[in-house]
């Protein structure tokens, strides 16, 4: 393929796209462009160019008239299979590993005419079965784990592992978009969500452009995408890498879940820095991890593919969480083993306001204060502190980024009285909502209130153990509806009632949610500390297949305006 340019002598330009990248070096009369080592086919529909010199002295890009050109609609991205399998040991079963592929698919119903379809195998459904059905679709290439019955014209590509190899052949496809951004990766039981978000804000405030990708959503710049897992696949990790690279952001950081690690999902790259914040008892079950060891072992997998780890030094499973690490290792915590410390924390409460303070020592040293409650908040900061540190972020612009860093649905504090204190937060299963309500009894509240609902489709022990927790530890619970999906929500309060039933806590039963918070709001008391538990970030309430609006914040906002208050965010 020809594609000239005319340009001044003594300009460089790039041309850039992609997948490819063709330079016109300095001195050069005008010539042929040659793509470089990790070129796919040249699109001239996606091309940037960028010079050394001011634009003004930028000659004429010209398109000759034996240039191949496609429009945005025409354009159909080609790669050789050979490409895209760079860096994979296989075996070619049939066909030519030359052939060149124009799609990657995992999913038989996106197949398409020329794409290489990757066979995985999944929880329920086996991508194999679905062999002779992608190559009737026109399939070039099949990326098997063993020998399917297809054409001979399609190309059949075995390997040890296709999900592995997706990961690899889907950085390959984007052309490794991960070189071109700083990447962080966060493991750990809790604390990823806010943690990411709190980086987010610090590098931003510093003058990164970042990405995230995590539980709530993926942004890249002004686009936001919801969530359907915490960490993607692999194939959409990197389109989003991809994405974000083409937008001009620098920086990515992303929550990385023991799924993603056990499935690959975070392979055919390298994290710049990798984090392990926690881990607990989680996650346990037939549909994820066999045993803690399983989940600990799958987590620990993140510290073999980044550059720099950053874990949490107080952790008791420490030792075992960095044992046959390949990174250069950092720690954080309490413990005075720690290279960044927490020391003198002390929990800071005002009217309608709930933080905590602490002096930071170590590798950095100053007071830091963050609106957010509890020694899991100060975890949280030391986190992101422990990354940004590496990209010479300067103490006040930390601090200031850590005050306004908020997560939707995460200890989202919401100010509705100067007289008590409420908050939403996503705790929906014991474990989280006993840390949270534990943390929140250390500010001595008049009443903690507890307002929450159990999902349905779910396992009728999470009732029974949330009921307890919040019959133990809160001075009322309101036992209100969460999402019922195919059943009865009296049936999940019941349940909820045998779990509270085992405490002597007190407890009023309010199945519709709205009108339970109302009743919370109405019946606030002075000193009170209300938490909206379960829904979090959800804008929605499920039903019998459906899912209605419901966003706490707007049901909040509909209160305070019936009763003539003005609502504020803290």
């Amino acid at each position: 393929m020809k594609n000239r340019i005319k340009c001044k002598t003594g300009t460089i330009v790039r041309i850039t796209g992609k997948c490819f990248a063709y330079e016109y070096g300095k001195g050069q009369q005008p010539q042929t462009l040659r793509k470089n080592s990790q070129a796919a086919a040249f699109s001239f529909a996606d091309v940037m160019i960028q010079a050394s010199m001011a634009p003004e002295k930028l000659a004429d890009f010209e398109q000759l008239q034996n240039c191949e050109y496609r429009t945005e609609k025409q354009k159909e991205e080609r790669m050789k299979l050979s490409d895209i399998l760079e860096g994979i040991t296989y075996t070619c079963l049939q066909g030519d590993p030359d052939t060149e592929i124009t799609a990657l698919a995992y999913d038989s119903r996106k197949a398409s005419e020329g794409c290489m379809f990757v066979c995985i195998r999944g929880a329920a459904v086996d991508g194999h079965r679905f062999a002779a059905d992608v190559a009737a679709k026109g399939a070039a290439a099949l990326l098997t784990e063993e020998p399917v019955k297809v054409p001979a014209g399609v190309c059949v590509i075995c390997v040890q592992d296709t999900r592995y190899a997706l990961a690899f052949a889907s950085a390959a496809w984007f052309g490794h978009p991960a070189r071109e951004l700083k990447t962080i990766g966060i493991t750990g039981t809790k604390g990823k969500t806010t943690t990411t978000y709190m980086i987010k804000s610090i590098l931003e405030r510093a003058g990164r452009k970042v990405g995230l990708i995590g539980t709530i959503e993926a942004i890249i710049g002004e686009k936001h995408i919801p969530a359907l897992n915490t960490t993607p696949e692999s194939y959409v990790i990197q389109q989003y890498f991809r994405e974000m690279a083409d937008a001009g952001l620098d920086t990515v950081v992303m929550e990385v879940s023991s799924q993603a690690l056990m499935l690959h999902r975070t392979q055919g790259f390298v994290f710049d820095y990798g984090i392990f914040t926690n881990i607990e008892p989680d996650h346990i079950g037939p549909n994820e991890h066999r045993d803690f060891e399983h989940y600990l072992s799958c987590k620990a997998l993140l510290l073999k593919q980044c550059r720099i780890g950053i874990v949490n030094r107080d952790d008791a499973h420490f030792e075992r969480i960095i044992a046959g690490h390949t990174c250069s290792l950092e720690t954080y915590g309490f413990s005075p083993d720690a290279d960044l410390r927490a020391e003198e924390p002390h929990l800071v409460s005002r009217k309608g306001y709930l933080g905590v303070a602490y002096q930071l020592r170590g590798l950095l040293n100053f007071p830091v204060e963050i609106d957010l409650p509890g020694r899991f908040s100060i975890y949280n900061s030391l986190t992101a502190i422990a990354v940004c540190r590496h990209f010479g972020v300067d103490e006040a612009s930390i601090c200031q980024a850590l005050k306004r860093a908020k997560v939707k649905g995460r200890i989202e504090m919401i100010k509705v009285s100067d007289d008590f204190t409420l908050m939403i937060d996503y705790a929906h299963n014991a474990m989280a909502l006993e840390s949270l309500l534990t943390t929140l009894k250390e500010y001595r509240p008049q009443r903690l209130v507890c307002l929450f609902g159990c999902g349905g489709n779910r396992s009728r022990l999470r009732r029974y153990e949330m009921g307890e927790v919040s019959g133990k530890l809160a001075d009322l619970t309101v036992i209100t509806s969460d999402n019922p999906r195919d059943e009865d929500p009296l049936a999940i309060i019941e349940d909820i009632k045998t779990g509270i039933g085992r405490t002597d806590g007190a407890y009023i039963e309010i199945p519709d949610r709205r009108e339970a918070i109302r009743y919370v709001i109405e019946h606030g008391e002075p000193g009170d500390v209300i938490v909206l538990a379960g829904k979090g970030h959800e804008d929605y309430q499920e039903i019998k297949g459906k899912k209605y609006p419901m966003d706490e914040r707007e049901i909040i906002a509909d209160i305070l305006g019936n009763h003539g208050l003005r609502r504020d965010h803290h």
